[in-house]
C-alpha cells in the first residue's frame, strides 16, 4: 500500500482556463480521503490527475516515494471506480471482475480465487454468471468495485460512484463501502458532491470551491470549526443559519456578538482567541447551527413559516428580520404547538455562535492567517 503526496498541483486547459489551483495534500497510507464540493469545483479533475487520465500542468504527484507525473496510468498501481460503472455488457460478472487480471496474464486458478474472494466481500457471489443488464444499479456498482479491488491497488480512486443510485441504495452502498474499507488494506481517494457521503465515509475531508481547497479536516472539525462562510454553509444538514448585519463589539475588554440588537457575551475560549488575534470591533455575519437553537425562550423572535414533523424532531422554518432560518427541535423538548404564523422566541449559547468577518467571509476564531494558502483569495485553507 502507499501514501499519496500532492504538491502545488495545477490544471490549466488549452483555452487558458485554470480548473485546479495549487492543491497541496498529504494522504497517509490506508487513509480514506474524500474530496467534496459543488459541481465544477475541480474535485474530479484532481482525481483524474492522480489517476493519470489528465495531464498535470504544474506541481508534483507522488504515490509512495515515486514521482508519478509522467508515469502511464497502467503503471501507477492504482484502480478507479467510475460513476457510470463502465462494465463490459457482453461479459459475465465473473469475466468483468477478472478482466484486468486476464490482461496481465495472471494464471487462471489465481484469477478464479481472487474473483471469488472479491465477490464474497461484496456479496455478489450469486451473480457471477449473470451479465450486467440483469443486475440492479447497486449490484453493478459492486461489480465495478470488485473489478478494482482484485488488482490489489496501492490507491483506490472512486469518482462519484453512488450518484446514479436512488436514496435507499446510496445508503446501503455507503455501508458496504465502509465494510469494504475495513476488509481491504488500501488508500482511498473518493470524490462526491454529497456532503452526507463525505461526512460518513471520510477520515478527512477536502472541501473545494472554484478549483481551490478551502479547508481540510475531519468531519467533526469541519462541522465545529468552519474557516469561512462557504465551508460553514456547505457542511451540515440542515445548513447553518446566517444572520447578516450583526456586529462584534468590544466593551471594557470584553467581546460581545450583537444579533438583531441582542448582545451575547462570548465564552472564555472565544474571548481568548479574539484577544490573541488583536481583533477589533467589526461587522460580522453570525452563524448558528439549526440544532444549536433553543426555542421558547430568549430575546430573539421569529415568525413560523413551515413546521415539519419528522418523528424524533421538528424542523421549524421561520423568518426573523428578513433572515430565513431553520430550527431543529427534538420532540421530547417540545413545549408548545409550532404553527404557521406563530411568533416564537429563540436563543442560543454564545459559545456556539460562529463569527464570520463581513468583508472577507473568514471565521474570526478558526481562520488561521499563518497556515492559510494565500494563493486562494476568499478561499483560504486551514489544515487541522
Amino acid at each position: 500500500m502507499a501514501s499519496v503526496t500532492i504538491k502545488g498541483l495545477k490544471k490549466i486547459y488549452d483555452n487558458k482556463v485554470t480548473a485546479v489551483h495549487d492543491v497541496n495534500l498529504e494522504i497517509k497510507d490506508k487513509e480514506f480521503i474524500v474530496l467534496v464540493g459543488p459541481s465544477g469545483c475541480g474535485k474530479s479533475t484532481t482525481l483524474r490527475m492522480v489517476a493519470g487520465l489528465e495531464d498535470i500542468s504544474d506541481g508534483e504527484l507522488y504515490i509512495g516515494d515515486r514521482l508519478c507525473n509522467d508515469v502511464a496510468p497502467k503503471d501507477r498501481d492504482i484502480a478507479m471506480v467510475f460513476q457510470n460503472y463502465a462494465l463490459y455488457p457482453h461479459m459475465t460478472v465473473r469475466d468483468n471482475i477478472g478482466f484486468a487480471l486476464k490482461l496481465k496474464k495472471v494464471p487462471k486458478d489465481e484469477i478464479t480465487k481472487k474473483v471469488n474472494e472479491a465477490a464474497e466481500i461484496l456479496g455478489i457471489t450469486q451473480y457471477l454468471d449473470r451479465k450486467p443488464k440483469a443486475l440492479s444499479g447497486g449490484q453493478r456498482q459492486r461489480v465495478a468495485i470488485g473489478r478494482a479491488i482484485v488488482r490489489e491497488p496501492k490507491v483506490l480512486l472512486m469518482d462519484e460512484p453512488l450518484s446514479n443510485l436512488d436514496a435507499k441504495l446510496r445508503n446501503q452502498m455507503r455501508a458496504e463501502i465502509i465494510k469494504l474499507r475495513q476488509r481491504i488494506s488500501t488508500t482511498f481517494m473518493y470524490v462526491t458532491h454529497d456532503q452526507t457521503e463525505a461526512m460518513t465515509l471520510g477520515d478527512r475531508i477536502v472541501i473545494m470551491k472554484d478549483g481551490y481547497v478551502n479547508q481540510i479536516g475531519t468531519p467533526q472539525e469541519l462541522f465545529n470549526k468552519p474557516v469561512n462562510l462557504f465551508v460553514a454553509g456547505f457542511i451540515g444538514m440542515p445548513v447553518m443559519n446566517f444572520f447578516d448585519g450583526c456586529k462584534l463589539l468590544l466593551e471594557n475588554g470584553v467581546y460581545y456578538a450583537e444579533i438583531r440588537g441582542v448582545k451575547f457575551k462570548l465564552d472564555d475560549f472565544q474571548q481568548k482567541a479574539l484577544k490573541q488575534n488583536g481583533q477589533q470591533p467589526t461587522d460580522i455575519v453570525a452563524g448558528i447551527r439549526p440544532s444549536h437553537i433553543s426555542v421558547g425562550k430568549g430575546e430573539l423572535t421569529a415568525t413560523i413559516s413551515v413546521s415539519e414533523m419528522l418523528g424524533s424532531e421538528v424542523h421549524v422554518h421561520a423568518s426573523s428580520n428578513q433572515d430565513d432560518i431553520v430550527m431543529v427541535v427534538p420532540t421530547v423538548d417540545l413545549k408548545q404547538d409550532l404553527k404557521m404564523g406563530d411568533t416564537i422566541k429563540f436563543t442560543t449559547q454564545p459559545g456556539l455562535i460562529q463569527l464570520f468577518d463581513k468583508a472577507s467571509s473568514n471565521n474570526l476564531i478558526w481562520f488561521d492567517k499563518e497556515s492559510a494558502d494565500r494563493s486562494a483569495p476568499g478561499c483560504k485553507v486551514y489544515n487541522f
